[in-house]
């Protein structure tokens, strides 16, 4: 089932995440050390107002657990949501952080999606797709955004 994440979501989505935007998550929070990382990433899933808050997450449960996310928001919005982030490491001017602005005003974005490995080949990700398409015409987006990179692994 889908369903919007709570606060407690967050040692289940965070992995996740993470694993969504692979070298990213060490270049925003400037770290290596992942207890580090993980430990940042939970602290903002938890909390409101930000890119990476439960209240932006959507996830794929079955059984009490947690299989997939997918985290969106809208994109004028992308600034302010991000802003308490970049405070938090201190980088307070959000101009100037040498990060992408991969969304505009006028546009749904779907920032993060991720399924666990174990869970993969389910169709929890088109599940997390649809869900997030609907999600953003119900908040009254015509247009839906989404940027994919294909990471090769094993093999």
């Amino acid at each position: 089932m889908i369903r919007r994440a709570k606060p407690e979501d967050a040692t289940q989505v965070v992995p996740l995440l993470l694993q969504a935007m692979a070298e990213l998550a060490p270049k925003l929070t400037q770290t290596q050390d992942q207890s580090t990382i993980n430990r940042i990433f939970e602290h903002f899933f938890q909390q409101s107002g930000n890119q990476y808050s439960y209240e932006n997450t959507l996830v794929f449960e079955e059984a009490d657990k947690v299989h997939g996310s997918l985290t969106a928001y809208d994109g004028a919005k992308l600034l302010e949501l991000r802003k308490p982030f970049l405070i938090y490491l201190s980088q307070p001017d959000i101009t100037d952080n040498h990060l992408d602005a991969e969304t505009q005003s006028g546009e749904f974005y779907l920032d993060s999606i991720s399924v666990n490995v174990s869970a993969q080949g389910k169709g929890i990700g088109k599940q997390l797709i649809k869900a997030g398409l609907a999600w953003g015409k119900q908040s009254g987006h015509q247009t839906i955004g989404l940027l994919v990179e294909q990471i090769m692994r094993g093999p």
